[in-house]
């Protein structure tokens, strides 16, 4: 071999590590490549399930309000297709009580068989009740349960005891394992409702929230 020949052979192992390499990086580039899409593909399902169980939520509260509606709409419970939730007012409750009222009481019984059908079709499903009340103090102790349907000193028990009453009607027809999806809490006084008086009488409520995700955390 002479040395004339020697540069060729140098330039052939450059061309070669060259080569090498280029495959490399065009390797690196097809699995970066191939990761964005399974990313993408990833997020793509993801909506997909948000927007179907959207879905459910939103026609779970559209047949609701349309069993209320088809017995003569009170006014006592109104729907935030929206918020996922349906709201029972004030009146839905004896006056500085725990107790609902009969007209209350026959209408969370038409809706709580829509709740039954909506945890049957997801096993994510949950179901929060949650209390309110306005920010009038509690002048004195209420302590007469048998006419109160609890006892309280303050707003939070209060909001607590309504969400519970409320409850108790919405798991009537509901197995044991779907009822301890349903999850009460009484926030009394801490949430008012958006540019509305605190005092407002419209503060007193239930709003029934319908979730339907793998992690659910309340709302406080």
């Amino acid at each position: 071999m002479t040395m004339k020949e020697k540069p060729s052979e140098w330039v052939s192992i450059s061309d070669l590590m060259a080569g090498v390499m280029a495959v490399v990086m065009l390797l690196l580039v097809v699995s970066v490549l191939q990761n964005q899409f399974a990313e993408l593909k990833r997020q793509e399902e993801k909506n997909q399930r948000a927007v179907t169980e959207q879905e459910k939520v939103t026609g779970l509260l559209q047949e609701m309000k349309a069993a209320l509606d088809e017995q003569g709409d009170t006014g006592l419970v109104s729907f935030d297709l929206a918020g996922n939730k349906m709201t029972l007012g004030d009146k839905m409750f004896a006056r500085g009580s725990a107790c609902l009222t009969e007209e209350a009481q026959r209408q969370l019984r038409l809706v709580s068989p829509r709740i039954a059908r909506f945890f049957e079709s997801s096993s994510q499903a949950q179901v929060l009740v949650e209390g309110h009340t306005d920010n009038v103090q509690v002048s004195r102790p209420v302590t007469d349960f048998a006419k109160f349907c609890t006892v309280y000193d303050d707003n939070f028990t209060l909001s607590a005891a309504r969400a519970r009453e409320a409850r108790k009607l919405l798991i009537e027809v509901l197995e044991a394992g779907q009822a301890k999806r349903v999850i009460v809490a009484g926030y009394g006084d801490s949430q008012p409702l958006p540019n509305v008086d605190p005092a407002d009488e419209h503060n007193r409520r239930v709003e029934v929230q319908f979730i339907n995700r793998a992690e659910v955390k309340t709302r406080g």
